[in-house]
């Protein structure tokens, strides 16, 4: 049976992984595997999943006027599409998260959505808030803070290791501008206005 799935974590959890990781498993069965990504993550090539562990696929794009029923259902036309994974779906609007529940729904197809769950000021994030709403199951991947208990928050930072509190929510970077904190630390470093590196 379909359901939608949401992977949630902070950075450096091994998202990209894992999803590379479920496309494989679809396609070594000889099943097809559809993998989407944010048009806006251009840190590496745009279009490509990669992992920090050197994976990478190629990918369709979603954009904030990406109708991403529609697409897959004329995919699924055309030839069977037997599994969606959705990467940076954080990014993802309230009306796509919707689409991919009618993915789920109407096509019968899985849907695995994985993406941070906050910003760096600890909100949810549009795609996430109404992934944890309305997905059938949540998955959390865990990575650790630098003491080595469970990170669960992001707080970004600049070229002087100051913490930025404020400023718009997307901001595309990684190790470069965001460390993946427990919520202790990561009062520390708001308050503080510094990270530890």
């Amino acid at each position: 049976m379909a359901q939608l799935y949401f992977y949630y974590s902070t950075m450096n959890a091994g998202k990209s992984t894992s999803l590379l990781q479920s496309a494989y498993n679809y396609v070594e069965r000889g099943m097809n595997s559809l993998i989407y990504t944010a048009g806006i993550d251009d840190r590496t090539q745009v279009g490509t999943v990669s992992s920090r562990i050197g994976l990478s696929q190629p990918a369709s794009i979603f954009t904030g006027e990406t109708n991403l029923f529609e697409e897959i259902q004329t995919r699924h036309t055309n030839e069977a599409v037997h599994c969606l994974l959705v990467d940076e779906s954080q990014f993802l609007s309230k009306a796509q998260v919707l689409q991919l529940a009618n993915v789920v729904d109407e096509l019968k197809i899985p849907v695995l959505c994985y993406g941070i769950r906050t910003d760096f000021q600890g909100e949810l994030f549009e795609g996430s808030k109404h992934l944890l709403a309305w997905a059938d199951k949540l998955i959390e991947l865990k990575t650790i803070c630098h003491c080595g208990k469970k990170a669960n928050m992001v707080v970004r930072y600049n070229d002087q290791d100051e913490v930025i509190t404020q400023g718009a929510q997307v901001e595309i970077g990684g190790n470069d501008k965001y460390m993946s904190l427990c919520r202790r630390h990561f009062k520390v470093a708001t308050i503080e206005g510094r990270i530890q590196k």
